[in-house]
């Protein structure tokens, strides 16, 4: 054998392991909230189509604090952030019986003849009294990775500990954004409590404090940070200084800042790559869009609703957004045309959009209410192809998925509905796991799934 060939034999020998190991990583990277894209539109092959207790289930990780943000992936690295409440204030009491209702509407004349007290007329509104009993608690703001193989916890990095530094609603967490993650750094937001940024082995490399501000109600946070082109990006929405900012990576320096005339938000931008570019989308009672290098406006649309907690999603025709309805207002999907300014193609509110974001799949979208209803749509026109409600499902906050001619979504109580894709309903599968509060979204890890509840993390593998 002559020089040339074992000099050959001999680079083949040494890049051939790592080309393999970077194209496996490649397929099981899950960076962001709802995937590397943000689309929750999965392309990996392998994954089980049943699971539950002892079926496919290759590990389970009990988890001693609290979060509803969603798990990432890279290569064989799972990350979730964690809240641990080291001393929390006592429940409040509750009365014995239920609280007395003010019934209003066509309710009312029945009500009343069952001795429920009638309508009061209307007076001016009652000043709201901020909590700042939280003061008063003490937590833990964690970073765990796992191993994606065993389950077994590689590391965990306190980010903060100590007081909140503003409060939450009594039935979420102080976790709620999804870290991200580009194989290099992760990424964590808390909210008001930081932003911390560590290397894969969990050394920190940076920390930001983007200022304490009121959210409705005392609410809280919930948008997820994105990367783009080593740019991360934070949307701060809140009642007093709504802000979108992106930071470099690598530095946490900032780069660039624009103010929002919006108050309290919970979507998570989306990086839309269209036919005519990349924009940074969000959401809010206005739709904008923004060059993702400078932060310059692009264009903006009014989107009404009520809750905005959906994020959007699209390809390279159409953006897909709106926010979720409520009492006072009904929910309005929109889809915006590719290349212009915000100009809208249809708009419909027949899809009943709600927490769950919107899924695009296969020229159809799919959107799934907070009690399990399912509205399809031609995404092309938005015209409705079929409603229908599933009977005995909890509520849904997690956004659904499509794999293989089969779209997916789960309850707060861990059992995953499967239907096939297309313009008619049916059911093919029902798949449940022990837990409670299933409200984070599904990762996907190669030939695998991650789901997390308030109290475990599953892997699911055949």
């Amino acid at each position: 054998m002559n020089r040339k060939n074992l000099i050959g034999i001999f680079i083949l020998a040494v890049i051939l392991p790592f080309m393999l190991l970077t194209s496996c990583t490649t397929k099981q990277n899950w960076t962001q909230f709802r995937g590397s894209e943000g689309t929750m539109s999965v392309t990996a092959s392998g994954l089980p189509t049943e699971w539950g207790t002892g079926k496919n289930v290759l590990w389970s990780a009990d988890l001693n604090g609290t979060g509803y943000s969603s798990p990432v992936v890279w290569g064989t690295k799972v990350f979730i952030t964690s809240t641990f409440p080291e001393k929390v204030n006592p429940a409040p009491e509750r009365p014995a019986g239920p609280p007395p209702q003010a019934v209003q509407g066509p309710q009312g004349g029945q009500a009343a003849q069952q001795g429920q007290r009638p309508p009061q007329p209307a007076g001016p509104p009652v000043p709201e009294v901020r909590d700042t009993s939280y003061i008063n608690e003490i937590y833990k703001w964690e970073v765990i990775c796992f191993d994606l193989a065993t389950g077994r916890e590689n590391w965990r990095q306190v980010a903060y500990q100590g007081a909140p530094k503003a409060g939450k609603n009594q039935n979420s967490t102080y976790a709620c954004e999804t870290p991200v993650t580009n194989g290099k750094q992760i990424v964590a937001s808390f909210g008001m409590h930081g932003i911390f940024c560590y290397d894969m082995e969990g050394n920190l490399i940076w920390q930001k404090d983007p200022g304490v501000y009121y959210t409705q109600r005392g609410w809280g946070t919930g948008s997820s940070p994105v990367i783009y082109n080593d740019k991360v990006f934070i949307q701060a929405d809140n009642e007093e200084n709504s802000f979108l900012l992106a930071l470099d990576i690598a530095t946490g320096n900032e780069l660039w800042r624009v103010t929002r005339d919006e108050k309290t938000t919970y979507s998570t931008p989306f990086i839309w790559k269209n036919k005519s570019g990349t924009e940074l989308v969000t959401t809010g009672k206005t739709a904008r869009s923004y060059d993702p290098e400078t932060g310059k406006l692009l264009w903006e649309l009014k989107l009404g609703g009520e809750q905005v907690i959906p994020s959007p999603t699209g390809d390279e025709e159409l953006l897909y957004l709106g926010n979720a309805g409520g009492r006072e207002a009904k929910s309005v999907l929109f889809a915006v045309k590719a290349g212009t300014s915000g100009e809208v193609a249809w708009q419909t509110e027949e899809s009943g959009l709600a927490n769950p974001s919107p899924l695009l799949y296969n020229g159809l979208l799919y959107v799934i209410g907070s009690r399990g209803e399912i509205a399809v749509l031609d995404a092309t026109d938005g015209s409705l192809k079929y409603q229908k409600r599933i009977t005995g499902i909890g509520s849904v906050w997690s956004s659904p998925w499509a794999f293989n001619e089969r779209v997916y979504f789960f309850d707060e109580n861990g059992t995953t509905r499967v239907f096939k894709a297309g313009p008619a309903f049916e059911q093919v599968a029902e798949n449940s796991l022990e837990g409670n509060k299933f409200w984070a979204s599904v990762a996907v890890a190669g030939d695998a799934y991650i789901f997390r509840s308030g109290d475990k993390l599953y892997c699911i593998k055949n």
